[in-house]
């Protein structure tokens, strides 16, 4: 057969342009390019590994800062509670401050009043008394016909509101 001997005749060649192919292929692209996109990959990897680890410590960062600012927010809303604690101390203390001096005030015109309406009532009672005695001493000398001095019906009238 003579496609067999043809094959075996260029079975040499191909041998060859087959490993110069390879061999060119495996220099070009091999030791060529494959460095480079290997420095890439590596260059691309190292490059997420560091973004990741700055997120890493950003993440640290922003967990120490929200930290700081509870514990900020803690205080000033404490100090807030002490600040309005203090100020209704001190609204109650002015309150009850006035409440005291109205409550003052009031117990003085109170007892001016009272005072007054003692003497007022005194007055009344010796002007009634007054009229009374008047009034006894015309009936005494209208009915009886007897004089009856002032002091007297007075005397009388007197003794007689005391007791009623």
């Amino acid at each position: 057969m003579p496609q067999i001997d043809q094959i075996a005749a260029t079975y040499a060649s191909q041998i060859f342009w087959l490993l110069l192919t390879f061999g060119f292929t495996f220099f070009v692209i091999g030791l060529g390019m494959f460095p480079k996109i290997q420095g890439t990959v590596d260059a691309r990897d190292k490059r997420i590994a560091d973004d990741l680890e700055a997120a890493r410590a950003a993440n640290v960062t922003a967990d120490e800062l929200e930290e700081s600012y509870r514990v900020k927010m803690e205080n000033d809303r404490s100090e807030a509670q002490a600040l309005v604690e203090a100020s209704k101390a001190k609204a109650n203390a002015a309150a009850e401050k006035r409440k005291n001096k109205a409550n003052a005030d009031i117990a003085t015109k109170v007892a001016a009043a009272e005072a007054d309406i003692k003497a007022r009532a005194g007055e009344a009672l010796k002007e009634i008394e007054g009229v009374s005695a008047e009034v006894a001493q015309d009936l005494v000398a209208k009915i009886s016909g007897a004089k009856v001095t002032k002091a007297a019906a007075l005397k009388e009238t007197k003794a007689a509101l005391k007791h009623g």
